[in-house]
């Protein structure tokens, strides 16, 4: 299937690993050119280098941290070209009420929840003058599948979700398209630290990891590149009518309302 994304410019934050470098991956294979933001420069710039070499592509770097503000307005500015934005970056930790302190809850939504918003307040902006634009917001099941043991995430998440509704509800008015995905687990490294601190919950043992992972959809967790594949889908003329939705690859978790 042609997606007909070749040309196109993709900004992609928390480019650096899991998701985030699956969607480089899977875009420069589509023939975009990339914009490539974290704050590991390092690791940016070997993706860049990779997938330059590899597809032809064209892959611009930003190493920034999209919980200061002067950052999210200069790489705005950086990739104001985008014609498709993936919000990606967020590094929520597990924990209950009890253990999740206000700094910490702070940080995390600095990052993940008022990062996705702060820039999606500028790229659609530019858009909007431009008349058209696509944003997918990579958010996360925990928004729908309450958990406990992760609550600051289910409680950032569900709040990326009624915005990314909110937003995608009107937005096609300005020939923009807003939608989001909610991964379930997906085989990254973050996944390994958060199953290790419910297992401390749960068993008060981390190396018991494992027995949480085996009791996922298909005993595995979902494969970075097949959240990546959705969202190019998503991005293309191909889902064209799509917008203030939110795709759930879980492996049915939400469906059977599995905790």
């Amino acid at each position: 299937m042609d997606l007909h994304l070749h040309g196109k410019r993709v900004l992609i934050t928390g480019a650096s690993k899991g998701i985030g470098a699956a969607a480089a991956e899977v875009f420069a294979e589509e023939g975009c050119h990339l914009h490539l933001a974290a704050r590991n420069g390092a690791a940016l710039q070997a993706i860049a280098a990779r997938l330059s070499a590899a597809h032809g592509i064209e892959a611009a770097v930003h190493a920034v941290d999209l919980r200061q503000s002067a950052d999210i307005a200069r790489l705005a500015a950086a990739a104001a070209d985008s014609d498709i934005v993936i919000n990606n970056a967020g590094d929520i930790p597990a924990g209950r009420l009890e253990d999740v302190s206000e700094e910490t809850w702070r940080h995390a939504w600095d990052l993940k929840v008022f990062g996705t918003i702060n820039l999606t307040r500028l790229v659609y902006a530019a858009m909007k003058k431009r008349g058209q634009g696509i944003i997918i917001n990579d958010i996360g099941a925990a928004g729908e599948r309450f958990d406990a043991d992760y609550i600051t995430g289910s409680a950032g998440n569900a709040a990326l979700m009624a915005f990314t509704r909110t937003l995608g509800g009107r937005s096609l008015a300005d020939n923009i398209r807003v939608v989001g995905i909610n991964p379930g687990p997906v085989a990254t490294d973050r996944i390994i630290t958060l199953l290790k601190a419910r297992a401390v919950s749960r068993f008060g043992d981390e190396s018991r990891y494992p027995e949480l992972m085996a009791r996922f959809p298909l005993g595995r967790a979902a494969h970075p590149r097949e959240i990546a594949d959705m969202m190019a889908f998503l991005a293309s003329a191909r889902s064209g009518y799509t917008s203030g939705v939110i795709v759930t690859i879980d492996g049915g978790l939400c469906a059977a309302g599995v905790s």
